[in-house]
C-alpha cells in the first residue's frame, strides 16, 4: 500500500508549500461550496482541504489508496468515492469545485469532463503537465495557442498560477508541472448544437494550422456567402477566443438568412 502505480500515472507531491499554494488558489466563493478533489492520492492537499470546507468530496480510482485515505482521514470516508472521474456520473452534485493534482495521463480528458459539465463547475483549480498547463492559459499569437487553449476559455478565464519542479513529487516526474485556475466566464451562452459546431470549427482549425482558415474550413464554406469574411484569412493563432466564436456563429447561421438585408 502507499507505492505509486504506473498505470494510474501517480506522482505524490511531497512539498507542502506548494500544497498549500493549490489549496489557497481556489477563490473566497469555495469556502461556502461543494469541493471535490480528483486523486488524492495520499492526501497531500486532502490535509489543507478538510480543515478549511466543510463538504469536501474525493474521488480515488486506486483501491490501496482509498484504502490509505479512509485510514488517514476517517472522519471524511464516508465522502470518499472509488471511482474513475472520467466515468462517474456527476448528476448528484448541484454545482461543486473542481481540484486536483491532476495525473498526467488523463489531465487533458479531464479538462474535457470539466467542461462537458461547465453549467456545475465554476471553478477548477488543477496542476497539469507543465507543456499542457501552458497550452490552455495560452493566448491567441502563442505557439502554444491551440485547441485546448480555444475550448477551455470559451467558457472560463484561465489563469496560469505557477510552475512545480519535479522534485516535488515521488516518484519525480520526468516534466515540470504547472499549476492553473478556471473561473466560469459567461463570454456567450451556447445550445448544445452551437457548441458542437464550435467545437468542430476550432478543431478543424487547428489540425491545419499553417493555412489560411479559408482553406482549412472549405469544407464548411460552401454556399455560406461568407468569402468577404476578413478573418477567413487569417491563421488560427491569430484569432482571439471571441473572434472564433464570432465566427462559428457567422457559419452556423441558416443559409437563408444569411442573404437577408
Amino acid at each position: 500500500m502507499g507505492q505509486a502505480k504506473k498505470r494510474f500515472g501517480q506522482h505524490f507531491l511531497i512539498n507542502q508549500d506548494i500544497a498549500k499554494r493549490i489549496v489557497g488558489a481556489l477563490p473566497p466563493s469555495a469556502k461556502s461550496s461543494t469541493i471535490i478533489e480528483v486523486g488524492p492520492g495520499k492526501g497531500m492537499l486532502t490535509q489543507y482541504l478538510e480543515t478549511t470546507f466543510d463538504d469536501l468530496y474525493l474521488i480515488e480510482a486506486d483501491r490501496d489508496m482509498v484504502a490509505y485515505i479512509q485510514d488517514r482521514f476517517p472522519e471524511i470516508s464516508s465522502r470518499l468515492i472509488q471511482a474513475d472521474f472520467l466515468k462517474l456520473n456527476l448528476s448528484s452534485f448541484n454545482s461543486f469545485h473542481l481540484i486536483g493534482n491532476f495525473p498526467y495521463n488523463i489531465s487533458s480528458q479531464i479538462l474535457f469532463k470539466v467542461l462537458d459539465n461547465k453549467h456545475q463547475i465554476p471553478v477548477m483549480v488543477g496542476m497539469f503537465q507543465k507543456e499542457v498547463a501552458e497550452r490552455i492559459a495560452a493566448k491567441e499569437g502563442s505557439k502554444t495557442y491551440g485547441i485546448l487553449s480555444v475550448l477551455t476559455q470559451a467558457f472560463y478565464s484561465c489563469e496560469y498560477l505557477f510552475t512545480v519542479k519535479p522534485g516535488s513529487f515521488v516518484p519525480a516526474p520526468k516534466v515540470y508541472s504547472g499549476v492553473i485556475r478556471l473561473e466560469r466566464d459567461h463570454k456567450k451562452e451556447m445550445t448544445r448544437q452551437e457548441e458542437r459546431f464550435f467545437r468542430m470549427i476550432v478543431k478543424l482549425a487547428f489540425n491545419q494550422r499553417r493555412k489560411m482558415l479559408r482553406n482549412s474550413l472549405k469544407s464548411v464554406l460552401s454556399d455560406c456567402g461568407l468569402e468577404n469574411n476578413s478573418l477567413l484569412s487569417k491563421r488560427p493563432e491569430q484569432l482571439s477566443v471571441e473572434q472564433f466564436i464570432e465566427l462559428a456563429e457567422e457559419l452556423n447561421r441558416p443559409k437563408s438568412n444569411q442573404y437577408e438585408s
